[in-house]
């Protein structure tokens, strides 16, 4: 909704916005909660492995972002999810508020852009691949590359690449389920802002 305010236009966000970024939000901490306690098994018993399930991280940003195509809502449900993630391993709670801000934060950076006008599904993809490449260059230099083979790096810096992509894809496929549901439609007599 837009509304004049001395000269200038305000943009606000709806209630339901912020509702569908908070429901969106939980579900995804849910996922959160576990996969985080499956990356720890990850780092624990085979940890070239762990970068698979980064991109479960991207799934509430996604489903929020490709639905409500709002500037902000990647990173509020990102937020969100982190926190409900946080609940079931409150050791890791900066954790999952950092990744859960910084997935939402890079996943909207190309959209942000192209100034929020182009929802191109391959920039939902190039925002995953380039953040899932970036998080696992920081990983590989912080556990110390020189203690792994360059084989080892090969699959590790692999699977930090390509799942990213791959939970993106997931969470678009949710979206576009949600909207055909009608979860994203405007209630009668009002507008897209």
């Amino acid at each position: 909704m837009c509304r004049e305010n001395g000269g200038t236009v305000v943009r606000s966000t709806s209630t339901r916005i912020l509702l569908s970024c908070a429901a969106i939000g939980v579900g995804g901490g849910l996922i959160a909660g576990g996969s985080g306690y499956l990356a720890a098994a990850f780092a624990a018993f085979g940890p070239l492995l762990y970068g698979l399930t980064i991109g479960s991280h991207f799934l509430p940003s996604v489903v929020a972002f490709a639905l409500l195509r709002r500037p902000g809502t990647a990173v509020l449900t990102g937020f969100i999810a982190g926190i409900v993630g946080m609940a079931f391993a409150p050791q890791w709670w900066f954790r999952y508020i950092a990744t859960g801000l910084l997935v939402g934060a890079l996943l909207e950076l190309p959209f942000f852009i192209t100034r929020y006008r182009r929802w191109d599904g391959w920039l939902f993809y190039l925002s995953g691949t380039v953040a899932g490449a970036l998080l696992g260059a920081v990983v590989f230099f912080a556990l110390g590359a020189e203690h792994y083979a360059w084989w080892a790096w090969l699959i590790a810096l692999s699977c930090w690449v390509v799942s990213p992509p791959f939970f993106i894809w997931i969470g678009r496929v949710i979206a576009r389920s949600l909207e055909r549901a009608g979860v994203a439609r405007e209630p009668s007599g009002l507008r897209r802002g």
